[in-house]
């Protein structure tokens, strides 16, 4: 045991030591007169806590989540993105590339450091809303937390270079400081995704009989965990989606509203449209991958998905409808026979077990929001899909983008609706692991604070996320008001940059 676990385990012995002085038992815990006393104060550790805004908590860190994620996508593949227009520049010169690159860095920029504040709040919580399943498991995956840090500080380090550095490096040694921003960007996130990989399949340690946590091995804990990976390549190819959909539907929108279509604006939507395009279908197949994973590994969560009471072979699949908890049905739905099966086991007659499988307090308490979140993110989801296919198939066959106007008013839905998918997509892992916050091991009401306060601290969070979102919503539209080739352009090309061909 190492200072701070020693530090953590005298906290929490300290915390269950003055409980058990209201019942008369302080003395001999503190002569230590018995085995039976000390395995006391850890049992009144471990036990749940008398927190009446479990609810609130949750719905803080929901809201923290919701802020944060999107912002994730935009670390991950738009400095990706960015960086690929500045080699195209290198490599052919254009100018309307180099203005794209610089443009972009900007926004880049901007919603870095908005990222910074969100995932700082998010840091927070974790310590303040969930003292105990930090103190109990920090051992596990404080290592993926202390890489994270690594890798934002590396890159806060070589955007400040890549930033500063347009006019004052080469232009071959300034695209390089770029590529440690998408290195960085991807192990930061990988970091983060495997300790939310590891609550789902915890891994990688023993729980003793006294509920401290021994033998820890961190690496196999997170990255040799089968829950890691599909859930890494799911939100890595969901971050292109995001982000693809989101900057073609804002030029989609500026073509629309204000006719802006020179070869800049061309540009501008062909480049990410093209890579979410590529990523949308891919992600149908990554999501079979990860509905099967979950059938494997969390088979509670899956019968959460569709709303399935008990075990059943050849179970169905219902297109909407509401789930009944007196009954356990789903009415009003679309049933397809033998669905459910065929997706979670590429099998029509395999067995899927249902919420019955286990006791009530151990099911995820809110059903259809997880059936409709999950509806809501495959629905979407095709739908982004088809996009994608229809924009590869008339490049391919017609060398150009679609040109109905209809297909651009599609691809301004396409942007927040791949937003709410996104999000969608986290509801269902997080709510579906309810009532668990370490999935079989620690339940979510055993890892909230006992502290007071939380309403005041829900209504304060709220209202800073909304002074945030409107900063956000100033800095942007400047940028974009920004007239390309002006004279308030990171890129001053001239009426090049705009121009018609």
């Amino acid at each position: 045991m190492g200072p701070h676990d020693g530090i953590v385990a005298a906290g929490r012995c300290g915390r269950a030591a003055a409980r058990l002085c209201v019942g008369g038992h302080a003395a001999s815990i503190v002569a230590g007169d018995t085995i039976e006393a000390v395995h006391a104060v850890l049992a009144a550790a471990l036990a749940p806590v008398q927190q009446e805004y479990l609810l609130e908590a949750r719905q803080m860190q929901a809201m923290s989540f919701a802020a944060h994620i999107p912002l994730v996508c935009f670390g991950v593949a738009f400095p990706a993105l960015v960086v690929f227009v500045d080699w195209l520049s290198l490599r052919t010169g254009d100018p309307v590339h180099r203005t794209l690159a610089r443009r972009w860095t900007r926004v880049m920029v901007a919603l870095f450091a908005v990222g910074v504040v969100t995932g700082t709040i998010l840091s927070f919580e974790l310590g303040m809303l969930w003292p105990d399943f930090m103190a109990t498991f920090g051992s596990v995956f404080g290592l993926a937390f202390a890489l994270e840090g690594f890798s934002f500080f590396l890159e806060a380090i070589f955007i400040a270079i890549y930033v500063y550095g347009w006019d004052r490096l080469s232009p071959r040694v300034h695209l390089l400081c770029g590529l440690p921003i998408v290195a960085t960007g991807l192990t930061g996130s990988a970091m983060v995704i495997a300790v939310n990989g590891w609550m789902n399949h915890p891994q990688g340690f023993r729980l003793a009989a006294d509920g401290s946590v021994t033998d820890v091995q961190p690496w196999s804990a997170l990255f040799g965990n089968s829950f890691f990976w599909h859930e890494l390549v799911h939100m890595y190819v969901a971050a292109y989606i995001v982000v693809g959909f989101v900057l073609a539907g804002i030029y989609a929108w500026g073509k629309l509203r204000h006719g802006r279509w020179g070869r800049y604006e061309r540009t501008a939507l062909a480049l990410p449209l093209t890579v979410a395009a590529l990523a949308a279908p891919a992600q149908l197949l990554v999501g079979d991958w990860a509905a099967r994973e979950v059938a494997n590994l969390q088979p509670v969560k899956l019968a959460a998905f569709e709303g399935l009471q008990q075990t059943t072979s050849g179970a169905s699949e219902h297109i909407g409808g509401w789930y009944h908890e007196d009954t356990g049905e789903v009415t009003g739905g679309i049933a397809i026979p033998d669905l459910l099966s065929l997706l979670a086991y590429h099998d029509p007659n395999a067995t899927v077990r249902g919420l019955d499988s286990v006791p009530p307090d151990e099911r995820p308490g809110a059903i259809n929001v997880i059936r409709f979140a999950f509806q809501a993110m495959v629905g979407i989801g095709t739908l982004l899909a088809a996009v994608g296919v229809v924009v590869l198939w008339v490049r391919w066959r017609r060398k150009r983008l679609p040109l109905s106007r209809w297909f651009y008013r599609v691809l301004v839905v396409c942007g927040p609706l791949s937003v709410v998918a996104l999000l969608c997509g986290w509801v269902v892992t997080e709510v579906g692991r309810q009532p668990w916050v370490v999935y079989d091991v620690m339940r979510t009401e055993q890892a909230v604070t006992s502290a007071d306060g939380i309403p005041v601290g829900y209504a304060t969070l709220a209202l800073v996320y909304l002074g945030l979102a409107g900063a956000v919503w100033w800095i942007l539209r400047r940028l974009a008001r920004a007239p390309v080739g002006g004279a308030r352009d990171p890129q001053p090309t001239g009426a090049a940059a705009g121009e018609t061909p």
